[in-house]
């Protein structure tokens, strides 16, 4: 019969609890014992029950391997110890160096501002003279590129501009030429209806005249005499 398998978790029955630690605890110690007889080597277990008590087993004196395992616990960690302590003093070391340099970086910026002068000498101050007109020099050109971009973008902006405003000048002229030839190609008594319509519209759209001021000559009806 096959045996099932376990959810490993705690045994909440206090009862099934005792019996399967007491199980377990013997299976245990037997195992060390046949670990250190087929395989001659130093086994040592301690058990502590829920209740304090105490369950071991040793190979050989109980007291020996202890001391043993201090030893060998001690130098596994003081070695790991020594380890972090070397690395926290590779930190520290960089750490002052980099502080050392910053302060430099700040002294020489500061020099450069024109403050605390007072402890440098003539070679030192003729070579932050040097070294600023050299900045100034960057500046000064760099400022300058800037200038002629900015002059040819709006030197651009205004040929296109012209372009554009010669654009729309050859186009009305070309629509003046077409209409120039239109009116010559018509005949000239098409000319002068046309001239004479245009004119009338222009007069009654600026008058606003009322069509019923307008005197005509038809009539409808019988032809009458008139005075």
């Amino acid at each position: 019969m096959v045996r099932g398998k376990i959810e490993i978790k705690r045994i909440e029955d206090m009862t099934s609890r005792q019996v399967t630690f007491s199980k377990r605890r013997k299976g245990l110690l037997k195992k060390a014992h046949e670990l250190s007889v087929l395989c001659d080597a130093q086994v040592a277990a301690i058990v502590f029950s829920q209740t304090g008590r105490l369950y071991d087993f040793a190979s050989s004196d109980m007291q020996k391997m202890i001391d043993r395992c201090e030893i060998h616990r001690g130098e596994y960690f003081g070695a790991e110890r020594l380890q972090k302590q070397q690395y926290v003093r590779e930190l520290k070391n960089e750490m002052a160096i980099m502080m050392d340099k910053i302060e430099i970086l700040q002294l020489h910026c500061r020099k450069l501002m024109g403050q605390d002068l007072d402890s440098c000498s003539v070679e030192e101050l003729k070579e932050i003279t040097t070294k600023i007109e050299k900045s100034l020099t960057i500046v000064r050109s760099r400022k300058a590129k800037l200038n002629e971009d900015n002059i040819e973008k709006l030197k651009a902006e205004i040929v296109a501009e012209r372009e554009g405003l010669n654009e729309r000048s050859r186009l009305r002229q070309m629509e003046n030429n077409m209409l120039s030839f239109q009116f010559q190609e018509q005949p000239l008594w098409m000319q002068s209806r046309s001239l004479e319509s245009e004119k009338n519209a222009h007069s009654c759209s600026s008058g606003n005249m009322d069509l019923s001021d307008v005197e005509t000559d038809l009539s409808i009806g019988f032809p009458q005499n008139r005075v």
